[in-house]
């Protein structure tokens, strides 16, 4: 599998973008991806953020969304971004940054009282703090 993920974090700066995961995940970086076509897309950037200059725009060319099977879009506003529009209607398996939020903050709860809510609770409290 390949896997691109795309991040912010980076500088020209950094010699060796994602040197620290690097060794450990087998993955590789490119300020480009070219020809790739990549299984599973990573969106770790800000584009598709509500608000953002590039909230209407795609963190990567539809192109790249061809032999996909698997986008994982981090931004957690709005939770239908440009990126998980086209995966969806390319029926692809998509993981929105509004679900890691979600997760994130269950954990949190659990974490913080000892208690985990069940199922339903969880997603009638993640669609009310969606409305």
């Amino acid at each position: 599998m390949t896997c691109i993920t795309a991040t912010s974090s980076w500088s020209p700066a950094t010699s060796t973008p994602g040197a620290s995961w690097r060794p450990n995940t087998g993955a590789g970086w490119r300020p480009e991806l070219g020809d790739l076509h990549p299984a599973t897309v990573v969106n770790c950037t800000p584009v598709g953020m509500a608000g953002g200059a590039d909230s209407e725009a795609l963190p990567v060319s539809v192109n790249v969304l061809e032999d996909a099977w698997v986008v994982f879009d981090m931004v957690p506003m709005p939770a239908e971004t440009p990126l998980v529009v086209e995966a969806r209607r390319r029926g692809l398996t998509v993981i929105t940054g509004a679900e890691v939020m979600s997760l994130q903050a269950l954990e949190q709860f659990v974490l913080y009282t000892g208690v985990r809510p069940d199922p339903d609770l969880v997603e009638a409290a993640t669609a009310f703090s969606r409305a």
